[in-house]
Order: C-alpha cells, then sequence, then structure tokens
C-alpha cells in the first residue's frame, strides 16, 4: 500500500506508473480521490480536536461557575456543551467515514512500477531480460507430452484426483511421487547453501496476513477461502513467511533477513481452459519452494540480483533450457514494482513455461505489513520485501519429464540423482 504522502508528494510519478499498468485516464481520478479524502479526513480532525478542547475548556469553566454559585451561567455553558457534542458525533462520523474510505482507495491502488519496467498490456509485451543463447532441445516424432508420459510410466494420476477432489488437483505415485520430493529437498538444501533460513509454515492465514502482503482485496476471487473460521489456503509461502515480520521494528545490524520455505499453494486459477492448461501446465494445487527477503532499501535492489542468480543456478543445475522476461506494466502483479518471471523451454509442447517470478515490492507490502527499521539515527522507515519462487514444482515437473525423455526412458538430471535415488525412470 502507498503511503498519502508519498502520493501528494509524487503524484506525476504515480500517474505516470498507472499509465504504465494501462490505467484508462477515468480510473486515473483515483490518485484525486485519495487526496480530498486525505484532506477530508484531516481537515475533519482538526475540527474535532478543536471543538473536544473547547467542551473540555467549557467543562472546566462549568466546575469553576457552579462553586461560586453562578448557576445560570453554568447552565448556559452546559447547553453549549451539549450542541458541542452532538456535533462531535457527527464530526467522528464524517472523520470514520473518511477513514474507512481512504483504506478501501488506498488499498485498491497498485504499487508505482520502477522506472525500468516496459509498457505494455498483456504477456506477450513482456521483455526479453536474458535470451537462451544455446540450441533448443528437438525431439523426434514420437515425443509426448507429459501428460501421456505420465500415463505411460504412472507418475501422476488427473483423474484421480478429480475422484477425490476435483479438477485441477494431481496425485503423484511412484517414481512420480520420488520425484516431487527430490525436487523439494533439492530447492530446500540449495536455498539452505545460499544463506536462507528453513521454515514451515501453516498453510492457512487470517484476513489480515493476506491483506498485508497484498492478497487480499486484489486476489480475493482467487482464494479458497474457509468461510466458517474465516481461513485462507496460501496461494503461495510468500504469505505466511513475509507475515512473519508483520509490526516489527527490525535493527540495521539484522539485515539481510533471508527465509526460505516449502508449502502447496492453492489458486483457483478460474476461467482457464484449452491445451495450454492439459496435465500440469495448470493446477490448483502444487507444491513450491518459496525466497523471501527483507532488506535495507538501499541494497534491496542488489539482492533481486542476487536472487536472480540463485534461481537461474536451480535452473542450470537441472539442465533445463531457460529465459528471463522483465514483465511489462499490463503483465506486473499488483503489489510489485519490478518483477522478473523465468521460463523453462518444454520440448514435447514446443512452447516456453512460467516456473519461477522474482519480485521487489520496495515499501508497498512492508507499509501494509507496518514492517520498520531504526537507523542509526534512531528514526523508523520502512524496510523492503522481496520475494521468489526457488522453484515452483509443476511444470519442472513437466519439462524435465518431456525434455528428457528417451527410448529407454526418461533421464535424471545429475544433481537430482542423489534426491531420487536412481537415474532413470523406465
Amino acid at each position: 500500500m502507498l503511503r498519502v504522502n508519498f502520493i501528494r508528494e509524487n503524484k506525476d510519478r504515480i500517474l505516470k506508473g498507472l499509465k504504465t499498468r494501462n490505467f484508462k485516464d477515468e480510473d486515473l481520478a483515483i490518485v484525486d480521490k485519495i487526496i480530498a479524502l486525505d484532506e477530508t479526513r484531516k481537515a475533519t480532525q482538526t475540527t474535532l480536536d478543536s471543538s473536544l478542547a473547547e467542551a473540555n475548556r467549557f467543562s472546566k469553566e462549568i466546575g469553576n461557575l457552579y462553586k461560586q454559585g453562578k448557576r445560570e451561567e453554568a447552565d448556559a455553558i452546559k447547553a453549549k456543551v451539549t450542541a458541542l457534542k452532538t456535533h462531535q458525533a457527527e464530526l467522528s462520523a464524517t472523520l470514520n467515514k473518511a477513514q474507512d474510505d481512504l483504506e478501501t482507495e488506498l488499498l485498491n491502488l497498485p504499487n508505482v512500477p520502477h522506472d525500468s519496467v516496459p509498457p505494455g498490456n498483456t504477456d506477450e509485451d513482456n521483455e526479453v531480460f536474458k535470451a537462451w543463447e544455446n540450441d533448443l532441445p528437438v525431439l523426434g516424432n514420437d515425443a509426448q507430452p507429459h501428460w501421456e508420459l505420465a500415463k505411460k510410466y504412472d507418475l501422476f494420476d488427473l483423474e484421480l484426483g478429480v475422484k477425490i477432489t476435483g479438477s485441477g488437483f494431481p496425485l503423484y505415485r511412484k517414481k512420480g511421487a520420488k520425484l516431487q520430493r527430490a525436487l523439494i529437498n533439492f530447492f530446500l538444501d540449495e536455498a539452505d547453501a545460499a544463506g536462507y533460513e528453513e521454515i514451515i509454515p501453516p498453510h492457512l492465514v487470517n484476513e489480515d496476513s493476506a491483506r498485508g502482503t497484498g492478497q487480499l482485496p486484489d486476489k480475493e476471487g482467487q482464494m479458497y477461502h474457509a468461510t466458517k473460521d474465516d481461513l485462507y489456503l496460501i496461494p503461495t509461502a510468500e504469505v505466511p513467511i513475509t507475515n512473519m515480520f508483520r509490526g516489527d521494528i527490525l535493527a540495521e545490524k539484522d539485515f539481510p533477513i533471508k527465509v526460505t520455505g516449502y508449502t502447496p499453494c492453492f489458486r483457483r486459477e478460474a476461467g482457464s481452459y484449452g491445451a495450454h492448461v492439459r496435465g500440469l501446465n495448470r493446477v490448483h494445487q502444487f507444491d513450491k519452494v518459496e525466497i523471501v527477503r527483507i532488506e535495507h532499501p538501499d541494497r534491496s535492489y542488489a539482492a533481486l540480483e542476487d536472487m536472480l542468480k540463485h534461481v537461474e543456478g536451480l535452473l542450470e543445475k537441472l539442465e533445463l533450457p531457460y529465459r528471463i522476461l522483465r514483465l511489462c506494466g499490463g503483465d506486473l502483479g499488483f503489489t510489485s514494482a519490478l518483477t522478473f518471471d523465468f521460463e523453462v523451454y518444454s520440448a514435447a509442447q514446443k512452447r516456453w513455461l512460467e516456473v519461477s517470478s522474482v519480485s521487489n515490492f520496495e515499501t508497498f507490502q512492508t507499509n501494509r505489513l507496518k514492517l520498520r527499521y531504526r537507523d542509526e539515527n534512531g528514526k523508523t522507515k520502512l524496510a523492503h520485501s522481496l520475494n521468489g519462487s526457488a522453484l515452483a514444482l509443476a511444470r519442472i515437473v513437466a519439462a524435465l519429464l518431456e525434455n528428457n525423455q528417451t527410448p529407454e526412458g526418461i533421464v535424471i538430471p545429475e544433481a537430482l540423482r542423489p534426491y531420487t535415488k536412481f537415474d532413470i525412470i523406465s
């Protein structure tokens, strides 16, 4: 969430950023509306404070007048106090409404894109930040997509998932389950070696947590909601991990804070149909290892580069062709200032599959979370938050199965063999 003072002082930048996000001219009015609501809030608060001070002064005067036996004068002033209290109730109602309306508008205003975010409307306008420079794998005519390979080698079962739960909830089995577990352990070990503290977070969060990282109200329709308990199934481990620090005031010596965690992730992904979402390409439950960093503002973009290198290292060890995209304004997430997506090449489908997003949110999340640090002068300031998928398993599994298929079976990359305990799926 953007701070009102920041919006006031950077109005032109905010408007430019919203245009980068493809806001229509009529939608840009949200900026002036926020400023106007804040003006109403401040003016009403000033008037209310003045009225309360006047009523307090009158109350003292009434007491003195009664002591002096000046009952008539005291009663007259008492009537003024009664009128002031009525006015104060009206002012309080106006103030509460202005505050509520202001918070609603602020919660619906997205982050300001970084200056490097390219313009564009859809994912087709994303900028190739780093291209794959080698030859892409070419398979024979008998190559199969991962959903067919899964049937051939009995690796996962989408139909059983439908029987147990519904569409989009795969059931992994045999070497498919072992491959899944191997990838999770590999990713966690790599994160541990990079200095990330491993945690196991809750898989459900409360409304404050979902709002703190920006899933609410923006992604409410995409989250599974346990209404009786008013808890949300997490769409990513970013939510519980980042909320570990909600309301904290850190010391500068605490930076960098680096946390990783494996969780299942739950997303409705409503309205997704067609061949491009077959198999594991888009599911409602998938496993993911997340890396989260809380950083000093001066070092957050260096941290972002470090996170990109970490994800690159994972893909190189898995021997998967990849490219990195810088997301355009129209494809940029609500909370992000700058996001890089990693895509791996699926040789059987002959298309790129997104497997990771790495983002810097700057102070957008930390302002919602009230996550601050105390500088060397004792002044509290907002920290920066970042997160990245390292990695999301479903499409990684799809690419591994497809790219490594041979007449003898599916060959396991060297880096994974200590985890799978087998070299080939046959």
